[in-house]
């Protein structure tokens, strides 16, 4: 979409607010609104000013003027303001116009560039499955004498004895059981449609949605795969439409990867793919799971680096409670065509020769996506650079149940991290192939590695309320 039809649609709709985004460290969308008649080609061509220091991880005070120059291609109109609102994505500029460093959407940019200098493919694809759960209340409070959560839904399991409904209507989820059943069980039909209608307007093409495995309102909603930056966008568009349809019907969504203990986290499954000139390269009929040879190098590079990997693709505490075994937790650095604890499965079922793609099912929605996307596409660059074969570094195939497999045989496979500390320590032992081409630079990478540390000492430092049940009697 050229300035010009960007400002026609301005003028079309009645726009009067102009929402300016760009993304920071943590993935999370920031933006300042302009009025529509402040708006026109020079905004574009100079950006739209704001203070980096105050977001973290970007500046410090001393160098916080930066700019957002806005990308076009990505307006929409925002289906939630009372006042007709224009949203545009952006990327982060120096005030002397040098693309910023540190811009996740820059590094995004970046990644599908090298892509191209590589002679490997001309285009990536990716299609994130991001669960989400839908909670009626949430409360939690960390304080010098008191620190808890506590969630609630109508279809929880725990609320079967439940009076306060005024004459409990029986119908819930059971933990572990929320499996695409149909309604009255699945109460939410209705908010995930209306999810997906606001989604479509805006561009999106929905695939399905279901209820997903756990009890209390876990959800799933699949939109079409695209290129690497342009699906990170949809992910920040799809994550911005699902909470505040949720905050419309009085509810909360939460895209956290493991609010409640004891059932199924919420993960972001990632399928990826390399096309060259519209021909796809993953594709080999007869192969294992059809998969080429460099398919087969790209997995190859995803699992060796994954211990690093995971520190962006798995960026929070929080992460490390949902990689634990017994929840369909792909908690195993192998490769397989169905075992869904492994870490990259290749859908098999109704795939053609363009549908051919691997899942990275380890990621989550902690993740910022253009990091993410970017990072997984340069590991798995590297492998098909440096040929790196998993079957000869014994990451697989395994289609067999591993959870069955005798402790011997499951010691000689490789897991994921078991704490973000663990993954950050893999990240700064493992980085070069990060840097080629100028994608991340170590600069990103160091800021990176100490903002979250920083995370993680904070909650390291803060008293648990399961230590009491442990230690307040020794």
């Amino acid at each position: 979409m050229s300035v010009q039809n960007v400002l026609n649609l301005i003028k079309e709709k009645n726009i009067e607010w102009v929402d300016f985004r760009f993304v920071g460290l943590s993935g999370k969308a920031q933006h300042i609104s302009l009025p529509a008649t402040e708006v026109d080609e020079e905004t574009f061509v100079n950006g739209v000013a704001f203070d980096g220091s105050s977001i973290p991880g970007f500046r410090g005070i001393e160098q916080s003027d930066m700019v957002m120059v806005p990308d076009t291609e990505t307006a929409y109109v925002d289906p939630f303001t009372a006042h007709p609102t224009l949203v545009i994505m952006s990327n982060i500029h120096t005030p002397e116009g040098d693309r910023y460093d540190r811009d996740p959407r820059s590094i995004a940019q970046k990644a599908e560039e090298y892509l191209q200098t590589t002679g490997i493919g001309t285009q990536a694809f990716f299609a994130p499955e991001s669960e989400f759960f839908i909670f009626d209340d949430v409360r939690y409070e960390n304080g010098m004498n008191k620190s808890y959560f506590e969630v609630d839904s109508e279809e929880a399991g725990w609320n079967t004895g439940r009076k306060e409904e005024g004459g409990n209507l029986g119908y819930k989820v059971p933990v572990k059981g929320g499996y695409v059943p149909v309604a009255p069980v699945d109460s939410q039909q209705d908010i995930r449609s209306e999810m997906c209608r606001l989604l479509a307007e805006t561009g999106l093409r929905i695939e399905r949605h279901h209820h997903e495995v756990a009890t209390a309102g876990q959800a799933e909603i699949n939109f079409r795969f695209d290129a690497l930056t342009k699906t990170a966008d949809n992910l920040l568009k799809y994550k911005y439409i699902v909470a505040n349809t949720a905050r419309q019907y009085g509810k909360v969504a939460t895209f956290m990867p493991k609010p409640l203990f004891g059932d199924n986290g919420s993960g972001m499954h990632v399928h990826m793919s390399i096309f060259k000139e519209g021909e796809p390269l993953f594709y080999e009929k007869g192969a294992y799971a059809n998969l080429s040879e460099l398919a087969m190098h790209y997995i190859g590079g995803i699992l060796y680096h994954a211990p690093a990997l995971i520190a962006i693709t798995n960026p929070s505490t929080n992460s490390f409670k949902r990689l634990v075994p017994g929840y369909e937790a792909p908690v195993n650095l192998v490769f397989s065509k169905g075992n869904r604890s492994a870490a990259v499965r290749i859908p098999i079922a109704a795939v053609t020769p363009k549908g051919c793609r691997i899942e990275f099912r380890t990621p989550d929605s902690t993740a910022n996506p253009y990091l993410a996307f970017a990072a997984m596409l340069m590991a798995g660059l590297d492998g098909i650079k440096k040929k790196i074969d998993p079957r000869a570094l014994g990451y697989g195939p395994f289609d067999t149940n591993i959870y069955e497999l005798s402790d011997a045989e499951k010691a000689e496979i490789r897991s994921v991290p078991g704490t973000l500390d663990e993954a950050l320590d893999a990240l700064a032992a493992d980085s070069d192939f990060l840097l080629e081409g100028g994608v991340f630079t170590q600069d990103f990478i160091d800021n990176y590695i100490e903002y979250k540390r920083g995370e993680a000492k904070a909650v390291a430092i803060r008293i648990h309320p399961h230590e009491y049940n442990l230690y307040f009697d020794c």
